[in-house]
């Protein structure tokens, strides 16, 4: 049959590695894979060597709410393990696979540690348990070689040596000998029960009597002794019922897991717990707590105080109130092989539960330990990845399985490594339904698992009471655990490893982000929730980092910022421009801590880019308001229709409700044609890119000679081949010991990293010339709000007439105040009006003379044609017109160097022509001339919507 798409691969590679799967190798069914598996691993030693302690503790109505407790918390992470591992194709790693394929890294690697080294504990319990009972063996024949503790040591370890070289050795035979086992395992269960009805006379000193109403009332309450609690009871019962996972951890080698899981693992959880609840009951109602063992304490005659059961039945174990007494549910850990018909069988019983467990445990501690190795996730741990041999067997897991289940061998008290396991197998629970729950909640689409019995809210459940268990059982080892899974959580999620399993948690991701887009949309505007939302011209973000750097220090953590890319060029090549860089530019981003978002458009030319971008980015009320592009420097060698439709972006800006920023720096922004080479680096693989930035040297130029002519000016541009290929020219890292850069191109990278550094104790120049709404103010609010600019003051310029200067001051003082602005300094300017200097007008007027139309000088047709086919030009009318507004321009230059030539940022109005009632020409020459030879400049115009307010 077809399976559904597996996880990490594409359904082809899905179906091809299933079939290569099935070939030639063995898959096992329902029956034989899980129930057996699980059936031998939920019975095991707490079978035989404890569950007569525990009633003999808890009672018989205490222990069968134990067992149903437990059987309460397995059954409901039985049904969660059957939704995961239905939900695709599950590889080996079982538990770890599955909470990692469905929760993803973070807690798939936490609990793949803990899951693994739950396994590794086991191993020592099983092993501790059959040592035990060897040792009993031994006492009865008095070949006791040391003393109890010491022999189960020595025992133990011989044990796992000879256990990890059979695992070693290959699982081929384990299979086949699991159902020998349960046969054994099953055979012993039926001596226990044949024996409870044939008391023999002997047995009766040793408390055991047959069933009997009386023994049946008398154990039926609690009776704890040794500082015992009903909880500490259950943690010593509890890895009884943790097999269930048995069946799962091997679904690689089954035929049909989707259907065997289920089934198999909560039919094992049904038979075993009938049988534990049995022989809970049986043994309860058959042996007392107390006995000497000694023939001699029989009596005949009538006792007339007599309130024990086993007084009542002639025996008189009264010596034993005192303690010391070696026999009895309390004493004897061996009951049930005393109870039985044959006791050999039991203690056959016993070996083959506690073998079978013990490697069961062994083999899939180093397979889910060797699944997380290879994921990858803690990168420490890769060495233990290696397979060997044709099984690709981890033998370094295997070392060190063995050398943590040898450590706890060593401590040799069953009750205190019973507890120990519990935490672990409940964390691993806990988040087995945890994932359910969450999977079921992201509403991710590929969460539809074959298996339908689940419910959300019950696995919800199932993982709180798993926690609230965890914490009753012992609760500083609880701490401990949630502390050991939180740190693991912290670390992988701030590794971020590089895995991409479709999680739920992303899926969960993506379900608030659109949940509060869309209760985003329902908000009304306001003005005290106006952010500057960011339309940032970028073309390529990695080519003009400084106006990235600078925008996402105003919007980082409070507004949208989306920076804006357009293709131009044919259709089908930018088309495949399209598809390679939108991954590779959002993995630029994301790489520099940039919390911005890649918006590629393709057009035919780039007001038509502009616009598209303009009216269709954003999403709801994610919309950008502020449109934020560079300032063209090389407008006077451009082409002049090239600058008309800059121009025109700017009156777009405006007609589509937008603000405007254009933002100056003295040395230009594109850094592109000094990183070819980088960006074709990066995009052809994922490895961090070295932080240099990489740089084209042309040795065909003379390096000694120093052009200072802007970079800009179509200087040769080293672009790579059309065919893709990397340029030939060595690539070498900004070194000050190479061979130099151009000093323009040097001043360029400098100024291109400026605004990452920590901006000092410098200031930030606010010019404010007219009301605007309010965006030149709030945009440098808003830097000094953030770490790198904190130390910045904000000093503040406006106009004002020079008989008034302490009013205006007081006036804006005020009007700041209100606004709850902090400023270091207010400056009147009451000079704003003179006229600028000779030698500046006459630069301006040089500046713009290529650009006139001189239509007083030439025919009247002449200048017609000329005004039609150059519409950028300026007329002599338009020059005589304008005139005070140029001249403000050039007065204004002049004062920001006088009194802003060392600020680290000079945010200014921009100012603004109507529509086609000025050039672009002299619009163009007007901006150039205000900003020219400045720090950093940004030039803000708001749509003239208020964005600053007073009240509340």
């Amino acid at each position: 049959g077809s399976i559904g798409s597996q996880e990490g691969t594409p359904t082809g590679d899905a179906t091809a590695t299933y079939t290569a799967e099935s070939k030639g190798i063995v898959k096992f069914g329902w029956i034989k894979g899980v129930l057996v598996r699980c059936m031998l691993n939920i019975w095991g030693v707490m079978l035989f060597i404890r569950l007569s302690w525990i009633v003999g503790q808890a009672g018989i109505g205490l222990a069968v709410l134990v067992i149903a407790m437990a059987t309460v918390v397995t059954t409901i992470t039985g049904l969660s393990t059957s939704a995961i591992a239905t939900n695709g194709f599950v590889r080996g790693g079982g538990a770890y696979y599955l909470i990692s394929r469905s929760l993803g890294p973070e807690f798939g690697g936490a609990i793949g540690l803990i899951f693994a080294f739950a396994n590794a504990v086991a191993v020592a319990m099983y092993v501790v348990g059959f040592a035990e009972t060897v040792v009993e063996l031994l006492k009865e024949h008095n070949l006791i070689m040391l003393d109890q503790m010491n022999d189960i040591r020595i025992i133990g370890a011989i044990t796992i040596v000879v256990l990890l070289g059979i695992s070693v050795a290959g699982m081929e035979w384990e299979a086949k000998a699991q159902i020998v086992l349960l046969v054994i395992l099953l055979v012993a269960i039926v001596d226990f029960i044949i024996g409870t009805f044939i008391p023999f006379e002997s047995k009766k000193s040793k408390g055991f009597f047959g069933y009997q109403g009386e023994i049946f009332y008398e154990n039926f309450g609690p009776d704890f002794r040794e500082e015992e609690t009903f909880f500490s009871v259950f943690a010593i019962f509890f890895p009884a019922a943790t097999g269930i996972l048995a069946g799962a951890n091997i679904s690689g080698d089954l035929a049909d897991p989707q259907l065997a899981i289920p089934k198999g693992t909560l039919l094992a959880i049904l038979i075993t717990t009938v049988v534990y609840m049995g022989i809970a009951v049986s043994v309860g109602a058959c042996v007392v707590r107390d006995a000497t063992g000694s023939i001699n304490d029989t009596f005949v005659g009538e006792l007339t105080n007599c309130t024990t059961a086993a007084c009542k039945l002639n025996f008189d174990f009264s010596s034993c109130e005192k303690g010391g007494c070696p026999y009895g549910l309390m004493n004897n850990f061996q009951v049930m092989s005393m109870v039985s018909g044959f006791a050999p069988l039991i203690s056959a019983g016993i070996f083959s539960a506690t073998l079978s467990s013990a490697l069961a445990s062994l083999v899939s501690a180093p397979k889910i330990f060797q699944a997380l190795c290879k994921d990858n996730i803690y990168p420490g741990f890769l060495m233990f990845a290696k397979g060997y041999g044709k099984n690709n067997e981890p033998l370094r897991g295997y070392l060190l399985t063995f050398l943590i289940a040898l450590g706890f061998i060593l401590i040799a008290e069953l009750n205190v490594i019973a507890p120990i396991i519990s935490n672990f197998f409940l964390a691993s629970y806990a988040l087995i339904n945890f994932s359910v729950f969450h999977a079921s909640l992201a509403k991710s689409p590929g969460w539809r698992p074959a298996f339908k019995y689940y419910n959300m809210w019950v696995s919800l459940v199932g993982a709180i009471l798993c926690c609230i268990v965890m914490f009753v059982i012992n609760w500083w080892a609880a701490l401990l655990t949630y502390v050991i899974v939180l740190g693991l959580y912290i670390y992988v999620t701030y590794k971020k490893p590089d895995v991409n399993w479709g999680s739920s948690t992303q899926a969960l991701t993506y379900l608030n982000a659109l949940q509060h887009a869309v209760r985003l949309t329902g908000v009304e505007d306001h003005v005290k929730n106006f952010r500057p939302q960011c339309l940032v011209m970028s073309g390529a973000p990695s080519s003009r980092p400084a106006l990235l750097h600078l925008v996402h220090a105003f919007t980082k953590n409070v507004g949208l910022m989306i920076c804006g890319h357009i293709h131009m060029g044919p259709r089908r090549q930018a088309m495949k421009e399209l598809s390679t860089d939108l991954p590779r530019y959002q993995r630029w981003l994301i790489k520099n801590k940039m919390k911005a978002f890649y918006a590629p458009v393709h057009a035919e030319d780039l007001r038509d880019g502009a616009q598209y971008l303009m009216q269709a980015a954003g999403l709801g009320r994610m919309k950008p308001n502020t449109l934020v592009l560079g300032f063209k420097k090389d407008w006077q060698s451009a082409d002049m229709n090239d600058v008309d439709t800059y121009i025109n972006l700017l009156h777009d800006a405006f007609d589509f409700q937008y603000g405007v920023v254009v933002i100056r720096l003295r040395e230009g922004l594109d850094i592109s044609h000094l990183q070819g080479q980088e960006e074709f680096l990066s995009s052809q693989e994922k490895s961090p890119v070295t932080k240099d930035i990489i740089v084209n040297v042309d040795y065909s130029k003379k390096t000694e000679t120093v052009t200072s002519k802007p970079v800009s000016e179509k200087a040769p541009i080293h672009k790579d081949d059309d065919d893709g290929k990397t340029p030939t020219q060595p690539l070498l890292k900004k070194d000050p010991k190479g061979p130099a850069l151009n000093m323009a191109d040097q001043k360029l990278l400098d100024a291109s990293s400026q605004f990452q550094k920590k901006q000092g104790k410098n200031n930030i120049d606010v010019w404010w010339l007219f009301d605007d709404g309010g965006l030149t103010l709030l945009i440098p609010y808003l830097l000094t709000t953030k770490k790198k600019w904190k130390d910045c003051r904000i000093r503040v310029f406006i106009g004002g007439k020079i008989n008034r200067i302490d009013h205006d001051r007081r006036a804006m003082a005020t009007l700041l105040s209100k606004f709850r602005i902090d400023f270091s300094d207010i400056m009147v300017l009451g000079d704003i009006n003179t006229k600028p200097k000779k030698e500046n007008i006459a630069a301006f007027e040089e500046m713009i003379e290529p650009f006139r139309l001189h239509e007083d000088d030439k025919e009247q047709d002449v200048a017609d044609k000329m005004k039609e086919d150059e519409p950028w030009r300026i007329t002599d009318n338009e020059i005589e017109l304008y005139k005070t507004k140029s001249q403000r321009q050039i007065r204004l230059n002049e004062l920001l160097k006088e009194h802003s030539s060392t600020a680290n940022l000079i945010v200014m109005s921009l100012p603004v022509a109507r529509k086609s009632a000025v050039s672009s020409a002299l619009y163009m020459a007007w901006i150039e001339a205000l900003s020219k030879d400045l720090p950093p400049i940004l030039l803000v115009r708001g749509n003239h919507q208020s964005v600053l307010t007073f009240y509340s």
